[in-house]
């Protein structure tokens, strides 16, 4: 049995979206507060990137592409760790709602 996250949004065994079209805002919410994150405006403009990114290229950012989003912010880029302690794949992957990237570390 696939468990879930709400009624019709299935997860892995790891937690992630196992379809990332099944994403919402709350959808991100409640997968923030498994995590132990209260998202505030900068969470959500790392979200919002990420799911853009993935609506036009079809992958998740690399950790390479959250590095230009934060310069092109005049964000340090200890910001991504500031905002997901647990790591970018580990969190910020997982609450935007991307599948769990597999050729990179997990940060």
């Amino acid at each position: 049995m696939t468990p879930t996250l709400l009624p019709d949004v299935p997860v892995n065994e790891e937690g992630y979206l196992i379809e990332p079209d099944h994403w919402s805002e709350e959808v991100a919410r409640r997968l923030a507060a498994q995590e132990s994150i209260r998202l505030t405006d900068r969470h959500w403009a790392v979200i919002r990137f990420m799911r853009a990114w993935y609506a036009e290229h079809g992958v998740a950012p690399s950790p390479r592409d959250i590095g230009v989003f934060l310069k092109r912010n005049n964000w340090p880029r200890s910001e991504i760790t500031a905002l997901f302690p647990y790591g970018y794949v580990q969190q910020a992957c997982k609450i935007a709602g991307m599948k769990r990237p597999r050729s990179w570390s997990t940060g």
